[in-house]
């Protein structure tokens, strides 16, 4: 059992051992970029504690008892939870592994200890501030002291509450992260897309002076800087009122210290300053592959990247996506000129009516009645229980990226932050309508086109629209093209259904086999005799998806791990080859050909889970060659049940645009364009290198004729073309130009499948046009699509129109 984990040990897959904050500290250590040392007290070490001292099983009966819908029985379920862990001390072999730890670096070095748990910082939850963090810890026995106080934090009433309305129904369990503390002079937040309006084109950073704890916790208006991605560009500058900064103190601990106004009221951060953060913004998002929330320090003029994260709250909504409250107040007839009460920060898109409740505590929670507008003074995570009933949060303090925001975002409450005046200027009891996507607090209940959301999902999901009086319906464009999903866990997969998708394009393996294998090797499963455990967990996880979808197809990407993130599972060293670029190494098809028992585990799965769903598909990735192909489809036809699947290949690799007539001569029925596997090999790039991320670009005109090449190849043959890269869920123009080339579906990330519907379906109207009015003067989208602020561009002229980008001639 590993107790102690160094974060350049550590990578996404071993986030069940340390957490999705260690998880995400390693990653960002291995990418090279700018993080402070540190070490992973695992979960594993947790857990033994408490089954030494008795606590276990215990702590499971006390959460299976506890409703998150009763104030009171959350509240002593807690507090008896916690009474429990806190008189858990360290197993002296565990102690011992800490304080030799500890002095690695560097005797009374002070670091932060945080919380870690094992379903936190992930796509799907964030578990914002929750779980406790401790800064400017010095010495042994009070680092010690603070780890057993992360762990009783683990148990918290907001942390339980949380659980509870995210179904996360598994077992608590918590990593602690210890880290060198630096000593910050300016800190804050930074969100590489627009959490609000999840705009594709904007950076939000937001700073204020000292520890960032001010900004996440909402303790002061911090700077909001927003930035336009090409460039970067700084578009928009909102100096904050900053009345407090917390610095390291001449003892070491923390300390306050008062802003006089003309202090408070300075900005925080140079334009160059703000560019300089939004470009390393970029590289960590580029290294992820996906937008990220990130945590900054600067001290001593060097800046430091403390912490990064999935988004997990970029519902896909418009700032004319809107929602509507459950109060049963009249719609007002017009809202030609609604009069603004209260006016902030967009932190969470939406709309609500209701009648307002002033809180000044998360005491006070049980005086909320469900469906009415939260105003609160500062934007705290313990009011997490209190937020589950509101239609709408609005408080004085705080910014869009702090944590009460983060979870309206992800509860899919409308929020106005940094109001400043809301509790002064808004009474108890009058009738407002909260318009999270402007902004602004409106007087009276504004009529409004409704949408309602998805409890308890991963961001806001559009659903059915509402009809009454003075509520008129959405309309939900109806698509040629089919559009897809990504999904990547099973946990949010009956909030991804009800979005209005035609099923799921990539359904990536990895998350759900990183939970099923347990942090052990296949291999090493397999010499264990514990196969049936693996296609247990797979199988349920599978079922879960696929039968929400029904009868929906499901597109099943089998595992496609590199050598290097096997190697990092217990037992990997013993059966993973060492490579030196493992991005073009022993994956995809070539793995299954050479190591077929692994295979049929999967595709033990898939048979067990067609029996009861028969809309899954599989999917073969990192195609190479035609052998290959054809070997892995022999140990597919071996599977009585399996064997009858259809099957689609990823088109990653460039030689798929030649050797697609042969694969649909082998009977594959589709083939998915990964455009980010495929830009990496067109343009000969490492998609992770932040050295050459400049090169890296998926509407380069290259990548664009590959593209071309498969979707038409696939039309010649009579199968079915997609893409379920990135380009067209952070850039929806992008979906114009694959409709343009006669796609059959793109499949794109939860969040962005509002604003791709609109992309599609303006495309395919376009085409009608086009094709009724041949002589109309019709605007090229090649300059859309690959418009780049690099100069070599700008000579090139941009993207080639759908016609060049096309295969030549055929």
């Amino acid at each position: 059992m590993d107790m102690i984990r160094w974060f350049d040990s550590i990578t996404l897959h071993d986030a069940p051992q340390v957490g999705g904050k260690g998880a995400n500290l390693g990653e960002l250590t291995a990418a090279g970029l700018p993080v402070p040392p540190g070490f992973v007290i695992t979960s594993d070490a947790f857990l033994d504690a408490i089954d030494r001292s008795g606590a276990r099983l215990k702590l499971r009966q006390v959460i299976d008892n506890a409703d998150p819908d009763d104030p009171a029985s959350l509240t002593a379920c807690a507090h008896r939870a916690q009474q429990l862990v806190h008189a858990t001390s360290l197993p002296d072999h565990l102690a011992e592994a800490v304080r030799d730890a500890y002095h690695r670096l560097g005797a009374g070095t002070r670091v932060a200890v945080r919380s870690s748990g094992t379903s936190e910082d992930s796509a799907g939850t964030s578990f914002a501030g929750m779980n406790a963090t401790f800064t400017n810890v010095a010495g042994d026995e009070e680092l010690l002291a603070r780890v057993v106080d992360c762990w009783t934090s683990l148990y918290g009433e907001r942390v339980i509450s949380y659980r509870a309305s995210q179904r996360i129904g598994d077992e608590p369990s918590l990593a602690v992260v210890v880290q060198q503390m630096i000593p910050s002079e300016r800190s804050g937040v930074m969100f590489t897309v627009d959490p609000s309006r999840a705009h594709p084109d904007h950076i939000i950073i937001e700073a204020a002076f000292g520890q960032g704890e001010v900004v996440v916790s909402g303790q002061v208006e911090p700077d909001t800087y927003v930035v336009e991605r090409t460039g970067p560009a700084l578009l928009n500058v909102r100096v904050g009122i900053k009345t407090i900064k917390i610095v390291q103190g001449a003892d070491g601990q923390d300390q306050q210290i008062s802003l006089d106004p003309s202090e408070g009221s300075r900005r925080v951060l140079s334009d160059d300053e703000v560019l300089g953060l939004a470009s390393l913004g970029l590289a960590v998002e580029r290294h992820y592959g996906s937008p990220q929330d990130v945590e900054w320090a600067n001290a001593g003029g060097h800046t430091y990247l403390v912490q990064s994260r999935p988004i997990t709250t970029l519902g896909g909504l418009s700032s004319e996506d809107i929602t509507s409250s459950a109060h049963d107040a009249r719609a007002t007839e017009s809202e030609e000129d609604p009069k603004v009460l209260v006016s902030g920060l967009a932190a969470s898109a939406g709309r609500a009516s209701g009648r307002v409740r002033v809180l000044h505590s998360p005491s006070e929670g049980d005086l909320l009645q469900t469906g009415e507008i939260l105003v609160a003074s500062m934007t705290s995570p313990d009011w997490v229980p209190t937020m589950r009933r509101a239609a709408a949060l609005v408080t004085d303090g705080g910014g869009m990226t702090c944590h009460a925001a983060i979870v309206t975002r992800e509860l899919g409450v409308p929020c106005v932050v940094g109001a400043r005046n809301a509790t002064t200027v808004l009474r108890d009891g009058e009738l407002v309508t909260v318009d999270g996507a402007k902004g602004e607090v409106y007087e009276g209940a504004v009529s409004v086109v409704a949408a309602t959301t998805a409890p308890g999902g991963a961001g806001t999901v559009p659903m059915a629209p509402v009809t009454g009086r003075g509520v008129a319906p959405a309309p939900t464009p109806v698509l040629a093209t089919r559009l897809y999903v990504n999904l990547a866990i099973a946990e949010h997969a009956e909030e991804v259904a009800a979005m209005d998708v035609d099923g799921v394009g990539l359904l990536r393996a990895e998350f759900m086999v990183v939970d099923a294998l347990r942090g052990v090797h296949p291999r090493l499963l397999l010499e264990r005799g514990e196969e049936k455990a693996f296609v247990d967990s797979m199988s349920a996880s599978l079922l879960r998806i696929t039968r929400a979808f029904a009868p929906r197809p499901v597109v099943y990407r089998s595992i496609d791990f590199r050598t290097n993130e096997f190697r990092s599972l217990e037992g990997g060293e013993r059966f993973e080859p060492q490579e030196e670029n493992p991005m073009i190494g022993y994956r995809g098809c070539y793995r299954y050909v050479r190591e077929p028992d692994l295979f049929r585990l999967e595709l033990d799965v898939l048979a067990r889970v067609i029996e009861q769903t028969p809309n899954v598909r599989l999917m073969i990735p990192f195609v190479r060659t035609q052998w290959e192909l054809e070997a892995c489809l022999d140990i597919v036809g071996t599977s009585p049940v399996a064997g009858a699947l259809p099957v689609w290949v990823m088109a990653e690799v460039p030689s798929v645009a030649f050797f697609i007539p042969r694969y649909a001569a082998m009977g594959i029925d589709g083939v998915s364009i990964g455009s980010n596997d495929l830009t990496q090999l067109m343009l000969g790039v490492d998609r992770d290198s932040e050295v050459c991320a400049d090169l890296f670009d998926e509407a380069d005109p290259a990548v664009l004729d590959a593209i071309g090449r498969i979707i038409h190849g696939c039309q010649d043959a009579g199968i079915t073309s997609s893409l379920c890269g990135q380009a067209p869920s952070n850039r929806p123009e992008f979906a114009e130009h694959l409709v343009r080339l006669g796609i059959t579906s793109i499949s794109v990330n939860p969040d962005a499948v509002s604003a791709v519907r609109r992309s599609v379906a303006a495309a395919e109207w376009r085409l009608l046009l086009e094709s009724a009015v041949p002589e109309r003067d019709h605007a090229h989208l090649g300059s859309l699509v690959a418009a780049r602020s690099h100069p070599r561009s700008q000579r090139s002229g941009g993207a080639p129109s759908s016609e060049d980008a096309g295969p030549g001639p055929r």
